[in-house]
């Protein structure tokens, strides 16, 4: 059993304001496996008033970039050392197969060395030529921090949801308070022992688990200069509005319905092949996942046969089994939320290639779904428009390229996406024409150094490089 009955406030564990602890299940099997603090309004002033006497008195804004980014590095370096570790707690708590927490851990590495790269580049303070040499005013232009940063970062990939808000917040010199979904109090727990350990000063950075409520206080508080949120589509239009009405500045990264364009010239199975880790990572539990298969009519029953074939060949299981691919559900509304979409597939007359709305054979006592696959899916129904958050792919049909493009950007969504073609220069070509902010062609692992973002519904901002960490300073221009 794991306990984390106290909370981590600039820097320090102290006593919460409640003394009540919550129960964390395992997924699995509904096994208690830790018990945790959640942290409630009080606790939300606390920290937020350490955060910002840390950031007026400048102990760490107004320490060298050098100095922050070594700090930085040594927080990454203890959790590279700690990976094994890292991947067991989030397979614990949110039921994440085992081969994605630990995939997971290098992807984190290279996410973090991208921002210490960029860190070390940036352009924190320049000194402009004139436009006119005639006019002997000169402009330096400085990258300052914002203030104090509320990060909020949903259940499903704690770490690094974690780790992309936090490590450009510090770079930059701004004070943080990372808000934590109450079912990741024991990974993100173990992420506060490593913050402690890399060495920055008292009230600059906090780690609060805490239920929506008390996280709209925190991103309302008046003291935050801005928010950072990854999460629903829904929750950032509520949290879009708090700092319109605030104008506190805000980067949020949303939900998604990504399309994988699988293209006439493609190699059917090295695709889907592909589409094993593209659609199906995480459980289905993750906002890029390309969980809309377009395929050229030509081809269709091709694609919808060897999906078929992938899927039922995927082993749905205990987490911990490393032959398991599939795991369960965060928590039983979830596992019911999924299993609702699929029954309401099979309501809007799509056709049912494989899986269902059974739970698994023999996995009743825990939080699974069973991988299904439809065919014969309009991009109009529900099923392909709405995001599901699960292990549930539909197949849609078109008829040229043109037609591919207008089904893929026919979406309120524009997170991510896929194009699967034997031309690597075709395929890019149609990666140019789909609105999203991230495109893989042929299975390319998603990059750190560029962007990471949304259009439309998917959000405001960008993560990840220079970019990313652009988006935790303000400019100020100073004329001499």
């Amino acid at each position: 059993m794991i306990t984390y009955d106290r909370l981590f406030i600039a820097g320090s564990w102290v006593e919460p304001s409640s003394p009540e602890l919550l129960d964390i299940a395992s997924p699995h099997d509904q096994e208690v496996v830790g018990r945790a603090a959640q942290a409630q309004p009080a606790d939300i002033d606390r920290a937020v008033a350490a955060a910002r006497a840390s950031f007026e008195t400048g102990e760490w804004r107004l320490t060298p970039p050098a100095q922050r980014i070594a700090v930085l590095r040594r927080l990454n370096a203890l959790r590279e050392e700690n990976a094994e570790k890292v991947a067991h707690l989030i397979s614990l708590e949110n039921g994440s197969a085992g081969w994605f927490t630990r995939a997971g851990q290098p992807g984190m590495t290279r996410q973090a060395n991208a921002y210490l790269k960029a860190a070390e580049e940036f352009g924190w303070e320049e000194t402009l030529v004139p436009c006119d040499p005639a006019v002997p005013t000169r402009s330096v232009v400085r990258r300052e921090a914002i203030g104090v940063v509320a990060a909020v970062i949903p259940w499903n990939s704690p770490f690094s949801s974690a780790t992309s808000k936090i490590i450009p917040a510090l770079l930059a010199g701004n004070s943080v308070i990372l808000k934590v979904s109450p079912e990741n109090s024991l990974s993100m727990g173990y992420l506060a022992e490593l913050l402690e350990q890399a060495g920055l000063p008292r009230g600059v950075v906090s780690v609060l688990p805490a239920d929506r409520e008390t996280s709209e206080y925190l991103v309302s508080h008046p003291d935050v200069d801005k928010i950072a949120f990854t999460g629903s589509t829904r929750a950032g239009r509520r949290i879009a509005a708090i700092a319109g009405e605030q104008l506190k500045r805000v980067s949020l990264e949303l939900g998604g319905k990504s399309a994988a364009v699988i293209l006439p010239d493609a190699d059917v199975r090295v695709a889907v092949a592909g589409l094993k880790f593209g659609s199906l990572l995480n459980n289905g539990e993750s906002c890029i996942a390309q969980t809309r298969i377009l395929a050229p009519r030509e081809r269709y029953e091709e694609v919808v046969a060897a999906l078929k074939e992938l899927v039922e060949s995927l082993k749905v299981g205990d987490p911990n089994d490393p032959d398991t691919f599939v795991g369960p559900m965060i928590r039983p509304d979830q596992q019911e939320r999924v299993r609702d979409y699929i029954r309401l597939g099979i309501e809007e007359g799509a056709r049912l290639v494989t899986g269902g709305p059974q739970v698994p054979e023999g996995l009743e006592k825990g939080n699974y779904v069973t991988p299904t696959v439809f065919a014969d899916v309009d991009n109009s129904m529900r099923i392909a428009q709405e995001e599901i958050f699960g292990p549930v792919l539909v197949v849609i049909a078109y008829d040229d390229e043109d037609d591919a493009v207008r089904i893929a950007n026919d979406s309120e969504y524009g997170l991510s996406g896929g194009v699967w073609s034997g031309d690597e220069a075709h395929a890019l070509a149609v990666a140019r024409r789909i609105r999203t902010g991230t495109v893989t062609v042929n299975g390319a692992s998603v990059g750190f150094d560029g962007p990471f973002g949304g259009f439309k519904a998917s959000g405001i901002g960008r993560e990840y490089g220079a970019v990313g960490l652009g988006t935790y300073t303000e400019y100020k221009t100073i004329t001499v």
